[in-house]
């Protein structure tokens, strides 16, 4: 009986996690190889849940003791259903003057979510593509970072506003 009673009230407190983190509609991650190629694109595709509500996005990394810049400087794009593409260069802090790396997590590697778009409402319907790449330089060098040493995963997620729960 007693056994019983334990595993029940280990599922309720499972679904009660998982069904906390509903503020994400979507959410995923895609592992780098050993290093991040500036001519790798990291690629997620996206069937948005409808054409009226706001949504805010974030693309999420997760990098180790390896990654040696305080900073990174990602291309973003967006290309919507019938083809319009919007590409931005957003530039992230990654670690405090000290060197010590942002983002949460107790181990090794760091989890950091980085704000993309807010309020975004998703007009078109279809398949929306989000392509991210690396494009970082180094101090007074012309030719950008080829192999990126430090990102273990790149992610895109995209989260209901805290107001629409």
């Amino acid at each position: 009986m007693l056994k019983n009673s334990a595993l029940l009230l280990l599922v309720v407190v499972f679904f009660s996690v998982v069904s906390c983190n509903s503020k994400y509609y979507f959410d995923e991650y895609k592992s780098v190889p050993n290093k991040w190629h500036k001519d790798s694109i990291i690629n997620f595709k996206i069937h948005p849940p409808d054409s009226i509500n706001p949504y805010n996005l974030f693309v999420n990394l997760r990098n180790t003791n390896a990654y040696k810049y305080n900073n990174i400087f990602l291309i973003v794009e967006m290309v919507f259903p019938h083809g319009k593409t919007v590409k931005d260069t957003l530039e992230y802090k990654m670690a405090e003057p000290s060197g010590k790396l942002l983002g949460t997590g107790y181990t090794d590697i760091k989890e950091n979510k980085l704000w993309y778009k807010e309020q975004v409402v998703f007009s078109e319907s279809g398949e929306y593509n989000v392509n991210i790449q690396q494009a970082m330089r180094e101090n007074g060098m012309v030719n950008g970072v080829v192999e990126l040493e430090g990102i273990t995963d790149v992610g895109f997620s995209i989260e209901v506003p805290k107001h629409k729960k």
